[in-house]
């Protein structure tokens, strides 16, 4: 008798075990990304769009940017500290890609990965500070979104840094002091 309860308990137990297991189907499923591709849907994304009419109700640091009703642009405070913040960031986000002046040949592009715009020319000049923000966040071309890991504050730091980079290669010789301008012209020659 106590055998037989025994080998009773044994295959209760396994037949248990086995039932987590197929249950655990339902945990380890797939989730959607953002970058996917879906061959269930005719337009190929994995992530579907909201509904016509739909009202964005999201809080948080990306919500008005994500939803697209944020109002005010994006505007770098060109503070030492920003800038030397911008530096930072940037060094850690954007150069292994972008490269450490902006010109797009990072120590990855180098291996193989897609080259990145250079922030040196007129259309990425021309870009507003709302337009690089938006790219950080939702990605552009091969960059994948970076919004979820840099907030707000360093997005504007970079921002305001890259701009700095852009004026270091494009600054209007009219800007530099009289006695920088001599300098340079006789470096020039």
């Amino acid at each position: 008798m106590r055998t037989s309860l025994r080998i009773v308990a044994v295959l209760v137990a396994l037949g248990a075990a086995g039932c987590e297991r197929d249950m655990r189907d339902m945990y380890d499923q797939n989730r959607p990304h953002a970058d996917g591709h879906a061959v269930r849907f005719d337009d190929g994304r994995d992530v579907r769009p909201a509904p016509d009419g739909a009202i964005s109700r999201a809080s948080g640091a990306l919500a008005a940017a994500s939803s697209g009703t944020a109002t005010s642009p994006v505007t770098p405070n060109g503070t030492r500290a920003l800038l030397q913040r911008g530096k930072d960031r940037y060094g850690v986000y954007c150069t292994p890609c972008h490269s450490p002046v902006g010109d797009g040949d990072g120590m990855v592009v180098r291996r193989g990965f897609p080259k990145p715009g250079s922030f040196h020319t007129d259309k990425s000049r021309a870009l507003s500070d709302a337009d690089i923000d938006a790219s950080i966040i939702a990605g552009f071309g091969a960059m994948r979104p970076m919004g979820g890991r840099i907030d707000e504050s360093d997005r504007k730091a970079i921002i305001s840094y890259v701009r700095a980079l852009q004026l270091s290669q494009h600054a209007p010789i009219g800007d530099v002091p009289a006695n920088d301008r001599e300098a340079l012209e006789r470096s020039a020659q």
